[in-house]
């Protein structure tokens, strides 16, 4: 009887399998309610990433005192008090804990920003010329606290060690030969790798964009300045762009259509008072929502 030949599919659906026991370890995403994969927990990512995170502010070139230094830190504390009074009013301030706020502008031409596990936020020089203004900047800022709040670093190591952990187990049920084990790297290391983490990582950057416009409305800035500061951004990349499937991040145009899309429920959030608003709206938890059926790091520089 001539055997079946397994196809890439057949193998990641029993990659699924093999992963199922693990899905109960879930939580789910603030504003947003979408369920998340978490098998580490958010103070072991922090605790991680605190060093890597120390060792870039000892030797980055820091400015401070600057206009620019007190804007960035400025939008930064206003959009964090904004996210703590959302907590504190839906019970949720236990939470906060986790958080240790910081914002630092480095003197660096990159066009970028990052921030790390537990609220350490980090904006390069070179992406002031495209922001232009403070609200606009406060799209960064907001689009990098809300990877913070989502955990999303917490939810990439999960997601890694659950493809190790169904890579091991693949790499069992194949055999010993050397060209079972190569096949086995490729189609749960690489395979893996362009097939579930990168169009997973552009669902968080999708969910980074709608939260961060959540918060920035919160805090008094207008998120409608997002789709002018999106577009300046597209036309500052020279039109070079890496293919979207080979790319953790969404590309230009979609970004800005989904923005486009989300704006009328997130300007609920909007009174343009400059004051925190809205932050005793409910926030959406798994039980909200219906069920639906790169080199490993210890933490995640969410650059965008």
């Amino acid at each position: 009887m001539r055997r079946k030949k397994t196809t890439l599919t057949d193998k990641i659906f029993l990659l699924l399998l093999l992963i199922a026991p693990l899905l109960p370890s879930c939580g789910s995403v603030p504003f947003t309610g979408r369920r998340q994969l978490q098998l580490v927990s958010n103070q072991e990512v922090i605790a991680l990433s605190l060093q890597q995170y120390q060792d870039f502010i000892r030797t980055a070139p820091l400015e401070k005192g600057t206009a620019n230094a007190q804007m960035v830190s400025r939008v930064g504390s206003r959009i964090a008090n904004a996210v703590e009074s959302f907590y504190t009013n839906n019970g949720y301030a236990s939470e906060l804990e986790n958080f240790s706020w910081e914002f630092n502008l480095v003197k660096e031409k990159s066009v970028n920003a990052f921030a790390m596990p537990g609220g350490k936020v980090v904006i390069y020089s070179g992406l002031l010329p495209v922001t232009q203004t403070e609200e606009a900047l406060a799209v960064v800022v907001g689009h990098e606290i809300a990877h913070v709040i989502a955990q999303h670093s917490s939810e990439r190591l999960s997601q890694q060690l659950a493809l190790q952990y169904g890579g091991a187990i693949a790499g069992g049920l194949l055999g010993n030969s050397q060209v079972a084990q190569q096949l086995g790297q490729t189609v749960f290391g690489l395979g893996a790798q362009y097939g579930v983490m990168m169009p997973y990582a552009r669902k968080q950057e999708y969910e980074a964009d709608e939260i961060g416009l959540i918060v920035m409305a919160m805090a008094g800035y207008n998120p409608q300045t997002a789709v002018p500061f999106w577009t300046r951004m597209a036309q500052s990349g020279g039109g070079a762009q890496v293919p979207e499937f080979l790319s953790t991040h969404p590309t230009d145009s979609k970004r800005i259509a989904n923005i486009e899309k989300i704006l009328p429920d997130v300007m609920q959030y909007y009174k343009g008072s400059g004051v925190q608003n809205n932050t005793s709206a409910p926030i959406k938890t798994k039980a909200d929502v219906p069920v639906k059926t790169e080199k490993a790091r210890t933490s995640e520089e969410w650059s965008f």
